[in-house]
């Protein structure tokens, strides 16, 4: 199939089916777990004591504007204390997810939800996802909920979690939220036809600034990097787009990082094991110290993430144009994300970048199956159970989801890549401004500003270093392998 005769959309997922199993992925759901799947109604609505009936709140979701598999709800209120009270929601999965089901073997070997340009690779069945077990608008659903009271400096006074029945108010999204807040748009429809939810919105808005401001204060870094979101055209590509965080990713961000903490804790307090998620102190700290004397700053010779977030915030000021690529710089020295098993009382690592110490991943359990144990150990909890895995198992799980991670970003960065590609092979001549993101004697690198893509220099590169502006032509482009070739103009 020649790129004359497909249409982008098809030459894609050509590409991005390819590069799943060539990283090792089932693009496809087996006949079991698809058979499994005709059997499935509904999340049965849990009843009994311990569980909180909070129809009545004000929830709403906030993500993508095609987000159809809705994993969240948030919904705050006043405290007594001049604080806040705010609740997170998160989908009852693994009702219809049971551990060794057909479902959950698919979903433990691929571990995530894989997003291309062209194609979702779902760890779950759309059906289920987005719409079973998805948060929906104006449905009765099962959910985990996350309780939490915060006094007005943003610090955090008690937490609790317990299963609730929840439904959602006004599925909205960031960009339309964000320019509301922001002054620059009108209410979100969704929102203006549920009364108060204005106020709601506002309510958590300044909620999420505080804590965002403590976070920060006690050394979580503020990265800023640029995804470049796919705009298409009946099949054609059209377009690729600066995906930027907002206000409203940002309140979602803050929410989810508080609901994550609060629940390694509780799952620590009650005496069962855990995946965190965690980032290691910078074996590379070094090298950061040399970067910010680049600059003319002074980082201390021992990893202090206090003192980083300084210098980050001081550059994002100075230079906005080449934040971006510094924050991108510095996530690499900083190292990769990873899953950790942690016994009850033991001592796993913190996360660096969020100035943490106790932290997992529990609230994307339709996209993430880290997630998904988590709910799982949740539950057992809230029983009063043993834990429904063994340490040992938590061990290879925490091992097979980092590296399942790892070749999902690669498969997802090049389907972006030939996305780039094959939006610029028509234009090969012409001229673009831009800025140096990598010098070395493995070869210059540069982002153009629009489209926001990154390719090699290979011609006239002599003498540019990073943070270097440059205008340069494009001379080539090879879409199956992702490739971009600049020349300095």
């Amino acid at each position: 199939m020649t790129h004359a005769d497909s249409t982008h959309r098809q030459i894609l997922k050509r590409i991005a089916r390819q590069a799943m199993i060539d990283f090792g992925f089932e693009p496809d759901f087996p006949a079991d777990a698809e058979a499994e799947l005709l059997r499935l109604q509904a999340v049965p609505l849990p009843t009994g004591a311990a569980v909180r009936d909070l129809r009545d709140r004000l929830w709403c979701s906030i993500d993508n504007d095609d987000t159809r598999d809705v994993d969240q709800l948030t919904v705050s209120a006043p405290a007594e204390n001049g604080g806040v009270r705010l609740l997170v929601a998160i989908a009852d999965v693994d009702s219809l997810v049971p551990a060794h089901s057909a479902l959950d073997d698919h979903a433990r070997r691929n571990t995530t939800s894989i997003y291309t340009p062209a194609q979702i690779f779902w760890m779950l069945p759309e059906r289920l996802s987005a719409d079973l077990t998805s948060l929906v608008a104006d449905e009765d659903r099962a959910s985990v909920v996350v309780d939490m009271l915060f006094d007005e400096d943003g610090t955090l006074q008690s937490a609790d979690l317990a299963p609730a029945l929840v439904r959602n108010r006004a599925k909205l999204a960031y960009d339309s939220v964000a320019a509301w807040l922001d002054g620059h748009g009108p209410l979100p429809p969704a929102a203006a036809a549920v009364p108060g939810m204005d106020a709601q919105l506002r309510t958590q808005d300044r909620l999420a600034h505080v804590l965002r401001t403590c976070r920060h204060e006690h050394g979580a870094l503020d990265l800023r990097t640029i995804e470049a979101k796919t705009v298409f055209d009946d099949g054609r590509l059209q377009d690729l787009e600066a995906d930027v965080k907002n206000r409203a990713r940002d309140l979602i961000e803050d929410f989810m990082i508080a609901a994550n903490g609060a629940t390694a804790r509780f799952l620590q307090a009650r005496g069962l094991p855990s995946i965190r998620r965690v980032v290691r102190t910078p074996a590379r700290w070094s090298r950061i110290v040399e970067l910010a004397a680049g600059f003319g700053e002074t980082l201390p010779a021992d990893p202090d993430a206090v003192a980083l977030q300084a210098f980050l915030t001081k550059r994002r000021h100075a230079d906005p144009d080449t934040y971006p690529d510094l924050s991108q710089t510095v996530v690499k020295l900083l190292g990769p994300g990873e899953y950790v098993a942690e016994a009850p009382g033991g001592s796993a690592p913190g996360h660096f970048s969020l100035a943490v110490r106790d932290y997992t991943h529990s609230t994307a359990p339709n996209r993430r199956y880290p997630d998904l144990i988590t709910q799982r150990l949740l539950k057992a909890a809230f029983a009063t159970a043993a834990p429904p895995y063994r340490f040992d198992d938590l061990q290879q799980l925490a091992l097979h989801c980092t590296d399942r991670e790892d070749a999902a970003n690669r498969v997802e960065r090049r389907v972006r890549k030939s996305a780039a590609a094959l939006l610029l092979e028509r234009r090969i001549g012409d001229r673009f401004d831009g800025i140096v993101t990598g010098a070395s004697v493995k070869g210059t690198w540069a982002r153009v500003f629009d489209p926001p893509v990154e390719g090699r220099v290979v011609s006239g590169e002599e003498g540019l270093d990073v943070g270097d502006h440059i205008r340069v032509r494009l001379v080539r482009t090879d879409v199956d392998r992702g490739f971009i070739d600049f020349a300095r103009a």
